[in-house]
């Protein structure tokens, strides 16, 4: 009977913990294009962290597709996103909040080359 109160209180402490641990942060890309490069820094530091996208399955955002983001605390960041066609832009002061949705539509796009 003991073993079957730990066994059960294990598996408790072991569901309640991955479900506090929440869902991350995720990107919800609200542009038009599919994005294929996704690179954070911290504000105005232009310290650009490794490629996001590469978290995808297809290794892209498609328009309307969320995307976890890993290695990031919450902060204060600026993006550079790139797309297929080359064109790379920058997205200045996005806000992260843990366990939080931030979007990126295509009015938050500047600087935007090719």
């Amino acid at each position: 009977m003991v073993r079957i109160s730990i066994a059960v209180t294990t598996v408790l402490l072991a569901t309640s913990q991955s479900m506090a641990q929440g869902k991350g942060i995720r990107l919800w890309n609200l542009t038009t294009a599919t994005i294929s490069n996704f690179q954070l820094s911290p504000a105005g530091k232009d310290s650009w962290g490794s490629n996001q996208a590469l978290n995808d399955r297809d290794k892209e955002v498609d328009h309307d597709e969320r995307l976890r983001i890993t290695g990031t605390e919450p902060g204060r960041y600026d993006a550079r996103v790139g797309y297929r066609d080359s064109r790379q832009c920058l997205v200045r002061d996005i806000e992260i909040k843990a366990d939080a949705v931030f979007s990126i539509a295509d009015k938050d796009l500047k600087d935007c080359n090719k």
